[in-house]
């Protein structure tokens, strides 16, 4: 068997769009969610922190049991959507769900450091010109954040790709509907096919080589920025 041409590249696709589509939705609720969160009390702040990184410490096959029991198709909330044609287990885009919930304390915790860091007499000084807030969060905020924001959501979506417990227990594995490249090298490991699962080894570890790269390059980026800045009020 040659297995570059043998090869059935499903795997790979549907990783990639369930990652693409987690890493948007979890970067708009991870700015949300960091950003009225560093403004809020000490005490509420760190409950709520808790909360919301509490899917970065859990084993991520506890995470897809929770789903589970959430979202099921027993479970009320799993049947009032069934409803209306809206199920998360055993499909495709229930693996977008999975991959949400283990990389959004990825993109929070980067984005909530990168507001906290924000130099805020930039806000003010907007809010003296008469500047709407959302121009000045947009406009000026953002901007100064981005290379954390980029950061956070690369390493989002390097997570939702390479994301196996959660969406193993939510979607399983079925060859041409719901297989990843994760769900595939146990499947074919199972079956004893080294050179497949090596193959989707090599896969996953050149597309990881890159997303790490790509976090070392914004990092490097921001501390030159973070020494311009310095150099400049100095």
């Amino acid at each position: 068997m040659n297995i570059f041409t043998d090869i059935n590249l499903f795997p790979l696709w549907n990783s990639l769009r369930i990652a693409a589509i987690a890493s948007v939705l979890v970067f708009f609720l991870g700015i949300l969610c960091a950003y009225y969160v560093a403004r809020l009390p000490r005490v509420l702040k760190g409950i709520l922190d808790v909360f919301l990184t509490l899917p970065m410490v859990l084993p991520p096959t506890v995470c897809g049991y929770f789903l589970l029991l959430i979202f099921g198709t027993k479970r009320p909330l799993g049947m009032f959507l069934a409803q209306y044609g809206i199920k998360f287990v055993m499909t495709w885009y229930g693996g977008i769900l999975a991959a949400l919930v283990v990389a959004f304390p990825l993109m929070y915790r980067t984005a909530r450091g990168a507001f906290e860091s924000f130099d805020e007499t930039l806000a003010y000084a907007g809010q003296t010109l008469g500047l709407s807030n959302s121009y000045i969060f947009w406009r000026i905020r953002m901007p100064a954040c981005k290379q954390g924001i980029i950061a956070g959501v690369v390493l989002a979506f390097a997570r939702a790709l390479g994301e196996y417990g959660a969406t193993s227990m939510l979607i399983g594995y079925t060859p041409g509907r719901t297989a990843t490249i994760s769900t595939t090298v146990y499947q074919l490991w199972r079956t004893n096919d080294e050179q497949g699962a090596f193959f989707w080894v090599m896969i996953n570890l050149a597309i990881s080589t890159v997303v790490l790269l790509t976090v070392n390059l914004l990092e490097r980026k921001q501390r030159g920025h973070a020494k311009q800045t310095k150099a400049v009020k100095a």
